[in-house]
């Protein structure tokens, strides 16, 4: 993150991305997630995820306590408040259901002219955004990233920090069927876990266990299958839900070799 920052000053780049990282040491995987990413182990047809998506919602107290803390990061624009919709002048000194950085459940609060102002996270799913500009809270870069037609920066709310989860292959024995699993947002917003687990064994038993291009054409097949069809209605998949509109990144990584298979 820091030297991407050095990069906008040096060679005026901007921009920002998510990151997903698989790193293999010592007989076990560290799987480390800042963004909307996702990986998962498939292990004898068992799903076992290795990541969570950090977003607006799954991160909303961490991000309401840094601007409690920092009042002045939300440019006296925004409030940390939460509330289940957008607040209307006409229901001032009336009483409303809120959340703030403290809170799992909902209270009562009378409505005051600071709860008037637009929420820092607002929307539900992939809609959630924060100050309404960005849906994914970690990641890299994004240094210049303002709210639109203001000079509030949305930086401070966003973390470089990776969660980081640890899988011990030594722990189990593994075929060539049990693989790992990296994927981008654009995969996992139309494809559910079960529905990439169903493909990844549909493809691999179509190939012999020592087939090295077996695992590739597992990713392939993931990305075709997430991106849809073009017809006059756009991208369209099997079942002729809208397709994927994202970027598609895929990695299926064998967790066993042809010795292992029984």
């Amino acid at each position: 993150d820091d030297q991407i920052e050095r990069e906008r000053a040096s060679q005026r780049l901007s921009g920002g991305c998510c990151a997903l990282a698989a790193v293999y040491l010592m007989g076990k995987f560290y799987v480390a997630n800042a963004g909307d990413s996702r990986a998962i182990i498939i292990r004898n047809g068992e799903i076992i995820p290795m990541s969570r998506e950090f977003t607006p919602e799954t991160e909303r107290q961490r991000l309401q306590f840094l601007a409690f803390l920092r009042p002045e990061l939300l440019g006296k624009e925004f409030t940390h408040l939460e509330f289940p919709r957008r607040i209307q002048p006409k229901e001032l000194g009336k009483k409303m259901l809120y959340r703030d950085q403290n809170m799992n459940g909902w209270a009562y609060k009378k409505i005051e002219e600071d709860d008037l102002k637009f929420p820092l996270i607002y929307g539900e799913g992939k809609k959630a955004r924060v100050m309404a500009t960005i849906g994914v809270t970690r990641g890299l870069g994004d240094h210049d990233l303002k709210v639109f037609s203001s000079n509030i920066h949305i930086k401070p709310f966003l973390s470089c920090f990776p969660e980081v989860r640890v899988y011990d292959l030594t722990q189990y024995e593994h075929c060539p069927d049990d693989v790992l699993v990296l994927g981008t947002d654009g995969l996992w917003d139309v494809t559910n876990d079960k529905e990439v687990a169903n493909v990844v064994m549909e493809v691999l038993t179509s190939y012999e266990p020592n087939d090295p291009c077996r695992y590739t054409m597992v990713a392939q097949e993931l990305v075709v299958r997430s991106r849809g069809v073009l017809k006059e209605r756009g991208w369209r998949l099997a079942n002729d839900k809208l397709g994927s509109g994202d970027d598609i990144s895929v990695f299926v990584i064998p967790l066993g070799g042809p010795g292992n298979y029984t």
